[in-house]
């Protein structure tokens, strides 16, 4: 199974993976959640996007949100060469519209400031800082 995920990513990327940004153009096949998709079987994880678990109060309207802005539609993805568990890490678009933004912007998300660096804060708004638990993950780390 590995290997076939090895040759469907290669055959769908359009630079090598490597530790820079790589783009991977392809079919949503499936919307795990609010902040996880498969474009071309490949799991994606949005960077810097955190939406709630399904079973947690808007974990499924987060997820249902995804499905019907990306699900079967082509989307491109700017990988940033990290993997988290089985997933790429990166920033995907569709029509040039970010989807982590527009999950963010509709309160089925929260920025994640640790990861996104703070790119999605303008848009995230105070109902869903209310209604949406940041995960201890999210929150920037200490320095010394």
């Amino acid at each position: 199974m590995r290997t076939i995920l090895a040759v469907a990513l290669i055959a769908n990327l359009t630079t090598p993976v490597a530790a820079e940004l790589t783009t991977l153009t392809g079919t949503v096949t499936h919307v795990r959640d609010g902040d996880t998709i498969e474009v071309s079987k490949i799991p994606i994880r949005l960077n810097g996007v955190s939406a709630p678990e399904l079973k947690e109060p808007l974990g499924q309207q987060s997820k249902a949100f995804m499905r019907a802005l990306v699900h079967s539609k082509r989307i491109r993805c700017e990988l940033n060469g990290e993997k988290t568990y089985d997933r790429y890490v990166g920033v995907c678009y569709f029509e040039d519209q970010d989807i982590g933004a527009a999950v963010i912007e509709a309160g089925l998300a929260r920025d994640c400031p640790r990861f996104s660096g703070g790119r999605y804060a303008g848009v995230e708004s105070a109902a869903a800082r209310g209604a949406i638990k940041l995960p201890r993950y999210c929150r920037a780390k200490k320095t010394k």
